[in-house]
């Protein structure tokens, strides 16, 4: 493969040769979900044919051969974050169950009513329901940093925000929505400076671009194997592991325990504590392929193309009369302060009608506030249209986005 060869990557995605609607599929719905590689399907496969059996328990040779895939899979995350210790890495359902774990185990533990866990105004709702909820449940208050109007955080304001009440930050390294990419290592040094942990949504960040937690710094960081060519129903939480011994279990029941009377139960060690009933032990490995596959890549060469795709995408888009990108403007060299996403509106004509008549094309893209309601009605929409962007999209297909935006829009208007 040369550097970055586009035709042999979009090989390994079958599904991207299909058509729809009668016309070559143009999948640009990346930050939803990402489409599998076949490493990650035929590994899954080939567990489910050849070593499946449940793990950790088993004496039997299926059982610790599974065992076995299912403990390198940790250990594969905890290198692709830089963990130090495979004991800092719980494998969950995902970002949004991985958020709830801390929000249920840390209120229940380390806060009391009136004490203040501290979001951004972009935040996905999986990081501000989970907070809410604890709000009516134990009397907690959830603060919200604001944005300017181009989507940026209000960092100068943050001091204000963090006050002798706070006991968390949670927030996301980059929107879901508008591609901003938060000054995540800043945020953590200000919280960290008052002595509060930081969470971290990388949901929309793991997919995109290198994460050293250590480097960052952060207490606890949460993402999905779905948006970064795994399978769905697999995620990971990072905590730092003085943080997960202080918190109490998440869910009880088979594996977190260490023995159990009914009198008395103790709890296993970490990461178990936290991993109640059978894992789903085939989609970690999968998840382990698919890390596999975009470290072969290299991800600092897989952002360099998303943000090729991005600058391409901004300038082409920005030609279509009465189309209008939300979010942080792009500069003209340097780095961008935006990842992988273009979310636009235009004028006089709803996102939804828009996107069910691109699908007619053939091109898949987001309409709707995009699970962050808060956000989009902050910038003064109900809906937008997202194109969010993958490894294996092209300048080509970027071309035909455009040129059937263009095409629909009379249609419309």
């Amino acid at each position: 493969m040369t550097m970055y060869d586009i035709n042999h990557i979009r090989e390994d995605f079958p599904i991207l040769g299909r058509e729809v609607h009668g016309r070559r599929l143009v999948y640009f719905d990346n930050a939803a979900t990402t489409q599998k590689p076949l490493c990650v399907l035929d590994a899954m496969r080939s567990e489910y044919l050849n070593q499946n059996a449940n793990v950790h328990r088993g004496v039997h040779y299926l059982s610790q051969q599974a065992t076995e895939l299912h403990e390198q899979a940790r250990q594969r995350v905890r290198q692709f974050v830089h963990a130090r210790s495979t004991n800092e890495i719980v494998f969950t359902r995902g970002t949004t169950e991985a958020i709830n774990l801390v929000a249920q185990t840390f209120c229940l533990s380390q806060m009391r009513a009136g004490d203040e866990v501290l979001v951004t105004d972009m935040e996905h709702h999986s990081n501000i329901v989970p907070w809410q909820m604890q709000a009516m449940q134990r009397g907690i208050v959830v603060r919200h940093l604001p944005i300017t109007d181009d989507g940026m955080l209000c960092l100068d304001r943050l001091h204000s925000f963090i006050t002798d009440r706070t006991r968390l930050v949670s927030i996301c390294h980059v929107s879901n929505v508008l591609g901003t990419v938060n000054p995540v290592a800043d945020i953590i040094r200000q919280a960290h400076h008052h002595d509060i942990p930081v969470l971290v949504d990388a949901a929309q960040s793991a997919p995109h671009m290198p994460i050293d937690v250590q480097a960052l710094g952060c207490d606890f960081l949460a993402f999905s194997g779905h948006k970064m060519y795994g399978p769905t129903g697999i995620g990971v939480l990072y905590g730092r592991e003085e943080w997960l011994d202080r918190l109490p279990p998440y869910q009880g029941g088979g594996e977190m325990i260490s023995t159990v009377s009914w009198e008395h139960t103790t709890f296993n060690e970490l990461p178990f504590k936290f991993e109640a009933g059978t894992p789903d032990y085939v989609a970690t490995h999968g998840l382990a392929t698919a890390i596999d596959y975009i470290t072969a890549i290299g991800l600092d060469t897989i952002h360099a193309h998303e943000q090729s795709l991005l600058r391409y995408a901004t300038r082409q888009l920005q030609q279509i009369e009465g189309l209008h990108i939300l979010g942080p403007r792009l500069t003209a060299d340097g780095p961008l302060p935006k990842d992988a996403v273009v979310s636009f509106v235009v004028d006089g004509i709803h996102p939804l009608d828009i996107g069910t008549l691109l699908d007619q094309l053939g091109v898949a893209v987001r309409t709707g506030h995009h699970c962050a309601q808060p956000l989009v009605e902050r910038l003064g929409h109900t809906s937008t249209i997202r194109a969010s962007f993958a490894l294996y999209n092209t300048h080509d297909e970027v071309d035909a986005l455009v040129a059937a935006i263009r095409r629909v829009l009379p249609m419309l208007r």
